[in-house]
């Protein structure tokens, strides 16, 4: 295969993905953060190796590209930022503990807790099941009363069936899911900013 159809077949496969997301997904995904900042409650974003870079872009995302004036901020965390934290947590609890004992002290109700990974929890590796951690975080929010939101792929694994709301890349590519999950975190933020921006005009204008 030459490399101008590799580009182009790669990008025709990204294309073919997008269309296939869920817009009632995304929607929900919009309602449930934007319930949460309605409730000044505290948004809790994680997840593991790409999808942990993908966490921190979101967490600056939600943090600034939503201010506007006269509207309260965002509360936001990433649980995946803290090198020394989450060594010291690995070592002295273990991996599937790291953000289920940060959140601990500080999750309650009105909160979210918003888990990104490439197959939602599921599968395993030489290491074991993939991404417990997340899983364990979603199941503390649940006992807690928080909302539950998931960014997943291939066939949304636990994710989706734990979460109030999950947004499925329904690729079984990482490249793929990671690149979209990257668009969809911007687009829920741009939605958002929208959504207060209402909020703000509608007091104005009462």
């Amino acid at each position: 295969m030459s490399h101008g159809t590799f580009i182009e077949e790669y990008l025709r496969e990204m294309r073919e993905v997008l269309q296939r997301i869920d817009r009632a997904d995304v929607a929900r995904a919009v309602d449930l953060l934007h319930e949460t900042w309605l409730d000044r409650g505290t948004v809790y974003i994680m997840g593991n190796g790409g999808s942990a870079s993908t966490a921190s872009h979101f967490v600056c995302d939600l943090a600034k590209c939503t201010i506007v004036e006269g509207a309260p901020r965002f509360r936001v965390m990433g649980l995946n930022d803290n090198v020394a934290l989450v060594s010291a947590l690995t070592n002295d609890c273990g991996f599937s503990e790291i953000f289920t004992e940060q959140l601990q002290p500080f999750l309650q109700p009105g909160d979210a807790v918003v888990a990104i990974s490439v197959h939602g929890g599921s599968g395993a590796d030489r290491a074991g099941p993939w991404s417990q951690n997340l899983v364990g975080a979603v199941l503390l929010a649940k006992e807690r009363g928080a909302r539950t939101l998931g960014f997943s792929g291939f066939d949304g694994g636990a994710l989706a069936r734990l979460c109030d709301a999950c947004v499925v890349v329904p690729a079984h590519s990482t490249p793929h899911v990671e690149s979209l999950h990257l668009a969809l975190e911007h687009l829920v933020c741009a939605a958002l900013t929208e959504r207060i921006r209402e909020h703000v005009a509608g007091s104005v204008s009462r």
